[in-house]
């Protein structure tokens, strides 16, 4: 039945019609004249009792299959471990690691800063917010992961796989791809596994281990014009779940994407994903804050930029950069290396960069909020214990954008850390993790348990109605997206924006949808964001000043009485979100 025949049996027209077909009440007006439409009803194409069901053991699970993923699995297996790698995509294309091109490699006998002087100098950059033991790590390390790297190939092409697949395929270390995580399991007080379902073929795994390391990478609100839209916080959550502590939501990564097309995210960064990786050298910044947000915020768009750089308009007011990291003090033109300009640590020339030396997709005029929902690499995830990217679960431990390592602190200080921190982190991380499994054995996961992680797992597939998760991500992107909500922060307006993500959470997301595999693994994506929300939403509240890339215009100045600390959250015994602070220069309370 076409729409004119069909307005003409209901004697309606079409303005009318449009009109009810507006909103939810147009819908209970047209079910009212006989139309059935139902809009909200799940139609199946995979029936959730035919789910098969599989198990795997192992002594340690990796979780990620990219940069951090990589150097766990080999240095893993290196250390005596069986090893297994799941992944939710493709090893060497997962998350950022296509994106990731710049690498660095601290050499002592070249740098211009010995490891104090840059330890400590990322702190003053970073205005104490990151920890000097992860800091020094990195830079420690670096050098040796990248030699690896060059072995294997990694600097000859833009494409990640062949240079990961090498080093596996030699140690016949075992992955399994496009399969998706959901749950971590603890019994006895310890972790015991992981589980979640293929994306391709109708399967439930249970994964037994004696050690679980989360090298899923950090996440966003899947914003437009950004490279992360297949992560979103998948680790953190699911540790949360099980009484992991998580750090770095109240920060903010500070990316934004080009005016021309800014949805396009090839359009705007090919020119990254076609580059093939290089190193760089010491030079550290304060770099990719939220500074031209409160530009944009003051002045309106749109606003040029370098590389965390604002224009030339100066602004009243606005978020503190350390006067050694000034706009007056920054050098124009692409990062420079050591001591005589482009960094020349590889053969493959300096790190990407495009018009006035800024990445692709960030010359010209920018739009904001192409990585929302992100905080700086590094900065979030869980809460370390120790150095060795412990959390406060036995056997669980993380690594890379996974841990909230603080190595770099809140702001961007490093051309290539991240990168680098990565293959260091996932090295160091790995080999504890493997000693750790020679101590312990196999826990007993009960049959209760897992049938519980079953029905939690497929429930948006058994749901005859509800919400779809495309819906609902769109709305929690309304909420959290807004310049004047996610980066340029007041009470008011914070609040506002928690109750309609508590709404989420509380009434949505128990109502997600599925009628396939990729809306499942939609709608467990979708219930993560909406915990990211709520997290960030609730770190901002509570830290009552302005420093780095978290800014407030009710509190605008740095507070060193108050704030000499990072934020933890936790899930109470009462199911509740908790906060606390940890001061900097300490581990937390065991």
């Amino acid at each position: 039945m076409g729409v004119n025949e069909m307005n003409d049996k209901n004697g309606i027209s079409r303005r009318q019609f449009l009109g009810l077909t507006g909103g939810v009440l147009g819908a209970a007006a047209l079910a009212s004249m006989g139309m059935n439409i139902n809009w909200t009803k799940n139609n199946r194409e995979l029936d959730p009792d035919k789910v098969d069901y599989k198990e795997n053991e192992t002594d340690v699970l990796v979780i990620g299959g990219g940069m951090t993923g990589l150097f766990a699995a080999v240095k893993g297996y290196d250390a005596g471990a069986k090893v297994l790698v799941v992944s939710k995509g493709r090893l060497g294309t997962s998350g950022q690691t296509p994106f990731a091109k710049g690498i660095m490699s601290y050499d002592s006998d070249t740098a211009s800063l010995t490891l104090d002087e840059f330890t400590n100098k990322v702190s003053a950059s970073a205005l104490q917010t990151n920890n000097p033991v992860y800091t020094r790590q990195m830079a420690e390390h670096s050098k040796e992961r990248v030699d690896e790297l060059e072995e294997w190939g990694f600097f000859k092409s833009p494409l990640c796989y062949d240079s990961f697949n090498k080093p596996i395929s030699e140690r016949k270390i075992p992955v399994m791809e496009r399969i998706m995580i959901t749950h971590l399991i603890k019994e006895n007080g310890r972790i015991a596994g992981a589980a979640g379902f293929s994306i391709d073929d109708a399967v439930i795994h249970v994964f037994k281990a004696k050690s679980v390391i989360l090298c899923t990478g950090a996440g966003g609100f899947k914003p437009n014009g950004f490279p992360i839209c297949d992560l979103t916080h998948d680790g953190s959550i699911m540790a949360y779940k099980i009484g992991a502590k998580i750090t770095g939501k109240e920060w903010n990564d500070g990316h934004s994407g080009s005016t021309i097309n800014p949805a396009a995210c090839y359009d705007g960064w090919h020119g990254m994903f076609e580059q093939t990786p290089s190193t760089t050298g010491v030079e550290v910044h304060h770099d990719l804050g939220v500074d031209v947000n409160y530009k944009a915020y003051k002045l309106g768009n749109p606003v040029s930029m370098m590389p965390g750089r604002g224009d030339s308009v100066e602004v009243e007011g606005g978020p503190y950069i350390p006067a050694a990291f000034s706009m007056k003090d920054r050098q124009e033109g692409p990062p420079p290396g050591d001591k005589n300009g482009p960094p020349s640590g590889s053969k493959n020339g300096p790190p990407p960069g495009g018009k006035d030396g800024a990445p692709p997709g960030m010359a010209g005029s920018s739009s904001g909020g192409a990585s929302a929902g992100m905080s700086i690499h590094k900065s979030e995830g869980l809460v370390p214990i120790n150095e060795k990217g412990e959390s406060n679960i036995p056997g669980l431990y993380a690594a890379g954008d996974a841990l909230g390592s603080y190595m770099a602190g809140a702001i961007y200080t490093q051309i290539g850390s991240s990168l680098a921190g990565s293959a260091v982190q996932g090295t160091i991380v790995s080999q504890a993790a493997a000693e750790y499994s020679k101590t312990v054995q196999f826990q007993t996961i009960s049959t209760r348990q897992i049938n519980r992680i079953k029905e939690e797992i497929l429930a948006p597939l058994k749901r005859d109605s509800g919400y779809s998760p495309a819906w609902v991500t769109q709305t929690l992107q309304g909420i959290m997206i807004p310049n004047f909500v996610l980066y340029i922060k007041k009470e008011s307006i914070l609040k506002g924006a928690l109750a309609y993500i508590e709404e989420l959470r509380n009434h949505h997301s128990p109502m997600l949808k599925a009628a396939n595999l990729h809306e499942l693994r939609l709608a467990h994506e979708t219930s993560n964001m909406i915990i990211n929300a709520e997290m960030k939403l609730k770190a901002s509240i509570m830290r009552k000043e302005s420093r780095c890339s978290h800014f407030r215009l009710d509190y605008p100045e740095v507070d060193y009485e108050n704030w000499q600390a990072w934020i933890n959250i936790y899930q109470g015994s009462d199911g509740e979100m908790k906060l606390e602070k940890q001061d900097f220069d300490k581990w937390p309370a065991q």
